[in-house]
Protein backbone atom coordinates (compact mmCIF):
# COMPACT_ATOMS: atom_id res chain seq x y z
CA UNK A 1 0.00 0.00 0.00
CA UNK A 2 1.42 3.36 -1.04
CA UNK A 3 0.53 6.56 0.81
CA UNK A 4 1.72 10.14 0.48
CA UNK A 5 0.71 13.71 1.01
CA UNK A 6 -0.80 14.83 -2.28
CA UNK A 7 1.47 17.82 -2.81
CA UNK A 8 3.49 18.45 -5.99
CA UNK A 9 7.28 18.53 -6.01
CA UNK A 10 8.96 21.26 -8.00
CA UNK A 11 11.18 19.97 -10.80
CA UNK A 12 12.32 21.36 -14.13
CA UNK A 13 13.26 19.82 -17.45
CA UNK A 14 12.11 16.61 -19.09
CA UNK A 15 9.31 14.89 -17.22
CA UNK A 16 7.80 11.45 -16.85
CA UNK A 17 5.25 11.57 -19.64
CA UNK A 18 4.21 13.68 -22.60
CA UNK A 19 1.07 14.70 -20.74
CA UNK A 20 3.10 16.67 -18.21
CA UNK A 21 5.88 17.89 -20.53
CA UNK A 22 6.14 21.68 -21.04
CA UNK A 23 9.35 22.72 -22.82
CA UNK A 24 11.67 25.06 -20.89
CA UNK A 25 9.08 25.92 -18.21
CA UNK A 26 9.30 25.02 -14.53
CA UNK A 27 7.29 21.89 -13.85
CA UNK A 28 5.73 20.15 -10.94
CA UNK A 29 6.19 16.44 -10.50
CA UNK A 30 3.84 14.97 -7.96
CA UNK A 31 4.94 12.38 -5.45
CA UNK A 32 3.25 9.59 -7.42
CA UNK A 33 5.30 10.36 -10.56
CA UNK A 34 8.56 10.63 -8.62
CA UNK A 35 7.97 7.34 -6.84
CA UNK A 36 7.09 5.66 -10.14
CA UNK A 37 10.34 6.98 -11.61
CA UNK A 38 12.35 5.69 -8.65
CA UNK A 39 10.89 2.21 -9.04
CA UNK A 40 11.83 2.16 -12.76
CA UNK A 41 15.43 3.30 -12.30
CA UNK A 42 18.28 0.92 -12.96
CA UNK A 43 21.07 0.20 -10.54
CA UNK A 44 21.34 -1.84 -7.42
CA UNK A 45 18.07 -0.67 -5.89
CA UNK A 46 16.39 -2.03 -9.01
CA UNK A 47 18.17 -5.34 -8.47
CA UNK A 48 17.12 -5.32 -4.82
CA UNK A 49 13.46 -5.34 -5.86
CA UNK A 50 12.72 -2.76 -3.17
CA UNK A 51 9.11 -1.74 -2.62
CA UNK A 52 7.80 1.62 -1.46
CA UNK A 53 5.43 1.16 1.48
CA UNK A 54 4.89 4.82 2.42
CA UNK A 55 6.25 8.17 1.29
CA UNK A 56 5.66 11.82 1.98
CA UNK A 57 7.54 15.05 1.27
CA UNK A 58 10.49 14.20 3.49
CA UNK A 59 10.50 10.52 4.38
CA UNK A 60 10.04 7.00 3.03
CA UNK A 61 9.39 3.51 4.32
CA UNK A 62 10.79 0.84 2.00
CA UNK A 63 10.70 -2.94 2.05
CA UNK A 64 13.42 -5.23 0.79
CA UNK A 65 11.95 -8.69 0.19
CA UNK A 66 14.14 -11.52 1.48
CA UNK A 67 16.54 -12.76 -1.19
CA UNK A 68 18.96 -15.58 -0.37
CA UNK A 69 21.38 -14.15 -2.97
CA UNK A 70 22.00 -11.25 -0.56
CA UNK A 71 23.14 -13.57 2.24
CA UNK A 72 26.74 -13.92 3.35
CA UNK A 73 26.50 -17.31 5.08
CA UNK A 74 26.02 -20.91 3.97
CA UNK A 75 22.66 -21.17 5.78
CA UNK A 76 21.38 -18.24 3.68
CA UNK A 77 20.10 -16.28 6.69
CA UNK A 78 22.66 -13.51 7.31
CA UNK A 79 22.13 -10.45 5.08
CA UNK A 80 25.43 -9.01 3.84
CA UNK A 81 26.32 -5.62 5.38
CA UNK A 82 26.90 -4.14 1.93
CA UNK A 83 23.29 -4.89 1.00
CA UNK A 84 22.07 -3.11 4.14
CA UNK A 85 24.28 -0.12 3.38
CA UNK A 86 23.13 0.09 -0.25
CA UNK A 87 19.49 -0.26 0.84
CA UNK A 88 19.87 2.60 3.32
CA UNK A 89 21.70 4.77 0.77
CA UNK A 90 18.88 4.24 -1.74
CA UNK A 91 16.25 5.12 0.86
CA UNK A 92 18.17 8.24 1.90
CA UNK A 93 18.47 9.28 -1.74
CA UNK A 94 14.74 8.89 -2.32
CA UNK A 95 13.92 10.84 0.87
CA UNK A 96 16.21 13.63 -0.38
CA UNK A 97 14.52 13.70 -3.80
CA UNK A 98 11.14 14.00 -2.08
CA UNK A 99 12.25 16.72 0.31
CA UNK A 100 14.24 19.08 -1.91
CA UNK A 101 12.35 21.29 -4.39
CA UNK A 102 13.98 22.07 -7.74
CA UNK A 103 16.59 19.32 -7.46
CA UNK A 104 18.87 18.77 -10.46
CA UNK A 105 21.19 16.09 -9.08
CA UNK A 106 22.18 14.60 -5.77
CA UNK A 107 25.21 12.62 -4.65
CA UNK A 108 26.04 10.88 -1.40
CA UNK A 109 28.74 12.85 0.44
CA UNK A 110 28.82 10.89 3.65
CA UNK A 111 27.13 7.67 4.73
CA UNK A 112 27.44 6.22 8.20
CA UNK A 113 25.82 2.94 9.17
CA UNK A 114 25.90 1.57 12.69
CA UNK A 115 25.30 -2.18 12.71
CA UNK A 116 23.51 -2.97 15.97
CA UNK A 117 23.11 -6.74 15.62
CA UNK A 118 23.57 -9.43 12.96
CA UNK A 119 21.02 -9.15 10.18
CA UNK A 120 20.11 -12.80 10.54
CA UNK A 121 16.58 -13.69 9.46
CA UNK A 122 14.61 -14.85 6.45
CA UNK A 123 12.12 -12.00 6.95
CA UNK A 124 11.82 -8.95 4.72
CA UNK A 125 13.85 -5.90 5.71
CA UNK A 126 12.25 -2.51 6.29
CA UNK A 127 14.01 0.84 6.24
CA UNK A 128 12.68 4.21 7.32
CA UNK A 129 14.61 7.22 6.01
CA UNK A 130 13.95 10.90 6.46
CA UNK A 131 15.53 14.06 5.16
CA UNK A 132 15.40 16.05 8.39
CA UNK A 133 17.36 19.17 7.35
CA UNK A 134 18.55 20.84 4.20
CA UNK A 135 20.66 23.82 3.28
CA UNK A 136 21.16 25.27 -0.18
CA UNK A 137 23.82 22.68 -1.04
CA UNK A 138 23.51 19.84 1.51
CA UNK A 139 20.68 17.56 2.69
CA UNK A 140 20.90 15.59 5.95
CA UNK A 141 19.21 12.23 6.46
CA UNK A 142 18.74 9.68 9.22
CA UNK A 143 17.13 6.27 9.29
CA UNK A 144 16.87 2.78 10.69
CA UNK A 145 16.56 -0.81 9.45
CA UNK A 146 14.65 -3.70 11.05
CA UNK A 147 13.08 -7.00 10.05
CA UNK A 148 9.38 -7.10 9.22
CA UNK A 149 7.46 -8.18 12.31
CA UNK A 150 10.31 -7.21 14.67
CA UNK A 151 10.02 -3.42 14.94
CA UNK A 152 11.54 -3.35 18.44
CA UNK A 153 14.92 -4.77 17.40
CA UNK A 154 16.76 -2.51 14.97
CA UNK A 155 19.39 -4.13 12.80
CA UNK A 156 21.10 -0.86 11.93
CA UNK A 157 20.78 2.90 12.11
CA UNK A 158 22.34 5.36 9.72
CA UNK A 159 23.02 8.93 8.78
CA UNK A 160 23.84 10.45 5.42
CA UNK A 161 24.52 13.79 3.83
CA UNK A 162 23.94 14.53 0.15
CA UNK A 163 25.34 17.20 -2.13
CA UNK A 164 22.54 19.05 -3.92
CA UNK A 165 22.58 20.72 -7.29
CA UNK A 166 19.50 22.74 -8.05
CA UNK A 167 18.19 23.64 -11.49
CA UNK A 168 16.89 21.81 -14.53
CA UNK A 169 16.10 18.24 -13.58
CA UNK A 170 18.39 15.42 -14.66
CA UNK A 171 16.16 12.82 -13.03
CA UNK A 172 14.58 11.96 -16.36
CA UNK A 173 16.10 10.92 -19.67
CA UNK A 174 15.29 13.08 -22.64
CA UNK A 175 13.75 11.61 -25.79
CA UNK A 176 17.13 11.47 -27.57
CA UNK A 177 18.67 9.35 -24.79
CA UNK A 178 15.63 7.07 -24.57
CA UNK A 179 15.69 6.42 -28.31
CA UNK A 180 19.43 5.70 -28.40
CA UNK A 181 19.10 2.97 -25.76
CA UNK A 182 21.15 4.77 -23.08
Amino acid sequence: MLSWKNEPLYLQGNELSESIRMADKPKFMNVDDLLSLWLRRSGFHGEMNAEIIEADKKSVLLKLPFNSDFCADAAKELIHGGVLTAFMDSAFGLATMLAVPGLRTTATLDLRVEYLRPAKSRSDLLVFAECYRQTRHIAFNRGRVWFDGDNEKEVATGYASFALTRGESMLMFNDKEENSGQ
